[in-house]
């Protein structure tokens, strides 16, 4: 299981999250099967798709987080429930690119240029949508901006993905951080005292250090506080009937011309890859339960 942290400081000027998403961005590898490019991409989006969900304030909140970009992976998409845990897919899961100038895998190249998508479920008539052009593709950059353009909150934002040679995840985790209304520049000026000390997230996350750890490391000139701690995994809720709630959504002749033209349907998770299969006489009950209606 990965872990997620939310603090703040004792001053009410910093709020902070870190999650450890290495199990996370690993079942989303075994699941999707990404080359190691894609997997760095959607592990970051993942890990910062579940901090961000776990800000929400209702139980039945969600947040969707879309990356769409002109390079080669098309679009990344995660997302997370209020507790922080996640799903996600990659519209094409191999893309094998040579690395960036700095050595490290092309998360950025294999986006390309595009926009960031936010959406926001807070159980109201008509979900919160944002956008902002990408930065960079390179996540952590593409949310600081979000957060900054969009709702005018200063925020760091540091995500990171380490692969390992047979493809497997090796760590995988970020930390948020964001500046409250009661910072002035003292504050700001300690913060980036503390965060132009630290090491890489991956770097952390290998050495062995908790959320909690890489917080209070990001804030080592605070005093810090724990507000949450919560187990977080990478879990669909995918389900037979929702499967055939979107089956009676097609309409009664659209579904009377699926069981004359095929006589079955096979619908496949994106998030999980998981079949759910109809024949024809269960197809022909979802139709007269239609006509029923």
């Amino acid at each position: 299981m990965g872990k997620l942290i939310r603090c703040i400081t004792s001053d009410g000027a910093v709020m902070a999250s870190a999650v450890d998403a290495t199990d996370m961005a690993a079942r989303a590898e075994q699941i999707h099967k990404t080359s190691a490019v894609v997997t760095a991409g959607l592990g970051r989006l993942l890990a910062a798709a579940s901090m961000m969900g776990n800000a929400l304030k209702g139980a039945d909140n969600s947040i969707t987080l879309r990356v769409a970009g002109d390079g080669p992976v098309g679009s990344l998409l995660a997302v997370a429930d209020a507790a922080g845990n996640v799903r996600g897919y990659a519209a094409n899961p191999v893309v094998e690119l040579p690395l960036n100038a700095k050595g490290k895998l092309d998360v950025g190249g294999a986006v390309g240029r595009g926009n960031l998508y936010v959406t926001k479920d807070l159980g109201l008539k008509e979900p919160y949508n944002g956008s902002v052009p990408l930065v960079s593709g390179e996540i952590a950059e593409d949310i600081t901006a979000y957060y900054a353009m969009s709702e005018q909150i200063p925020t760091v934002c540091s995500l990171g993905v380490l692969v390992n040679p047979d493809l497997t995840v090796q760590a995988a985790g970020g930390y948020l951080v964001q500046l409250l209304p009661a910072a002035d520049d003292a504050v700001i000026d300690r913060l980036e005292r503390s965060i132009g000390k630290i090491q890489p997230i991956t770097a952390m996350l290998t050495a062995g250090m908790s959320p909690e750890d890489i917080v209070r490391q990001v804030l080592s000139d605070f005093e810090v506080e724990v507000l949450y701690e919560q187990e977080v995994s990478y879990r669909c809720d995918c389900s037979r009937e929702r499967v055939e709630r979107a089956l009676r959504s097609m309409g009664k002749d659209e579904l009377h011309a699926l069981i004359e033209e095929q006589g079955q349907a096979e619908v496949t998770c994106q998030f999980c890859d998981k079949v759910y299969r109809f024949d024809k006489s269960q197809l022909e009950a979802l139709e007269k339960g239609l006509s029923r209606n």
